[in-house]
């Protein structure tokens, strides 16, 4: 019988999963069909690639979601987190990171890892022995997607996705943009001047508006009738909502002062995020688009500061892939039909980096626990991954499924507590105190 662990896709989810499951004294190998087998998004063969924003969003764990699910994966150990607080940038109160080396320090963690091999190669069934997670993501294959259809019966629920532009820093008019995170937040100097804004008046707001309504983009094919998912909206999108919506978004002028005109508040302010350590790009903080690329160009040099910009990558759209796991999964994240695979990261129903590696997590510990004979209960519900992984196996309602970020509305009520916003920061508190008790029991009973 073989007493491996086989993950498909070298992701967050994957990479988390094979990292968890050889720390366990399990033999893993990791499948990964980069780079014979290409993507769209994907740039090289590094596993733990991101593809799209470098941030994995709040690092406050305290009074956000996701910063709780920061703070539960360090304390397991978990090979995502060490990896981006290595190569962390300054991002405010988020964590940034620098995207290339990341990828290469976690390609460069599970090589060396004794018990981990890496197999390159596409898969392109379920295998019906052996024990097997399938965290291949959003940009799962046309053949593997095929199988998974098969196996599960029913249509595959899907959604578009889109990706920011990068732009190179050497060609942003820094006597237009500055330097500044919003209401200075963060501890540093540097963090406090961690984003780069580009100001705009109304008028060019409205010009801005009008061109990006206008601009050529891409179609969906005949049939496809996939939505979007809200937390990573195109930008034309937001715009077709109403012309302010834009303005209440990424473009919120609030928490700024333009150091080139103190006088004068912008009428709306485009950001940009640092993107690598050396400070040479900087991606459009929320321009996700499906404009066509020459279009890109045109209506993104109307920005101020952005008028000579020299683009790293222009931004584009994929079709998104997941789950119906009300339906097909266990609360052990196995597929019901086949006890023997796991489902693992944003193929799942979960939105997001952290999500995804969160769950990779999980999937890692689970797997590597049943191959060694041992009973490991899925997380506590009370913590912020046990909260996401129960909405996803059961909490959820099946027939509206769509992917889930991490949230304090997953999270059981603490009796005691006021209701409304004046309640809400003593309300967060309550649920990250109660969330890591609950969260290092778990652990603790694992040693």
């Amino acid at each position: 019988m073989d007493k491996r662990l086989h993950i498909v896709g070298g992701g967050m989810a994957g990479s988390e999963a094979a990292w968890q499951a050889a720390n366990m004294g399990v033999e893993v190998v990791l499948h990964e069909m980069r780079p014979e087998v290409e993507t769209f998004a994907h740039q090289t063969g590094n596993l733990g690639e991101m593809v799209c924003s470098n941030s994995f969003r709040s690092d406050d764990h305290e009074q956000n979601a996701v910063g709780l699910l920061h703070w539960e994966m360090r304390a397991a150990n978990g090979l995502i987190m060490q990896m981006a607080q290595k190569h962390r940038l300054p991002a405010g109160g988020a964590l940034a990171v620098d995207r290339d080396p990341f990828a290469e320090s976690v390609t460069q963690a599970l090589m060396e890892h004794p018990n981990i091999s890496v197999e390159y190669g596409e898969i392109t069934e379920l295998p019906n022995e052996g024990t097997w997670i399938f965290a291949t993501g959003p940009l799962t294959s046309a053949k593997l997607g095929e199988a998974i259809q098969a196996e599960t019966g029913s249509e595959r629920l899907a959604f578009f996705d889109a990706i920011a532009p990068i732009v190179y820093a050497e060609s942003i008019n820094m006597d237009v943009a500055w330097m500044q995170s919003r209401y200075d937040k963060g501890e540093t100097e540097e963090e406090q001047k961690a984003y780069l804004n580009c100001p705009m008046t109304k008028d060019q707001y409205e010009a801005f508006i009008d061109a990006l309504m206008a601009a050529d983009k891409t179609e969906f094919h005949e049939g496809e009738t996939a939505g979007y998912f809200d937390g990573c909206l195109p930008i034309e999108v937001m715009a077709e909502r109403g012309r302010e919506t834009l303005r209440f978004g990424p473009m919120k002028p609030v928490g700024l002062t333009n150091p080139h005109d103190p006088d004068n508040k912008p009428y709306a302010v485009v950001q940009l995020r640092r993107d690598n350590a050396l400070g040479t790009l900087f991606n459009i903080v929320g321009f996700q688009t499906k404009m066509k690329y020459g279009a890109q160009t045109e209506v993104f040099k109307m920005i101020p500061g952005l008028q000579d910009a020299s683009f790293a990558r222009l931004g584009g759209i994929h079709r998104n892939t997941f789950l119906n796991s009300p339906t097909l999964l266990d609360d052990q994240m196995r597929l019901k039909s086949r006890p023997n695979i796991r489902f693992a990261g944003q193929v799942t129903g979960v939105e997001g980096y952290v999500e995804s590696a969160a769950m990779g997590l999980l999937a890692g510990r689970l797997a590597a626990a049943e191959l060694l004979g041992k009973d490991l209960k899925t997380a506590p519900q009370d913590s912020a991954m046990g909260a996401l992984i129960h909405h996803i196996t059961g909490g959820a309602e099946a027939k509206t499924f769509q992917p889930m970020n991490v949230n304090f509305g997953l999270f059981r009520p603490v009796e005691g507590l006021k209701g409304g916003r004046r309640g809400r920061k003593d309300r967060y508190k309550a649920y990250t105190d109660r969330a890591k008790v609950v969260f290092q029991e778990w652990l603790d009973g694992q040693s």
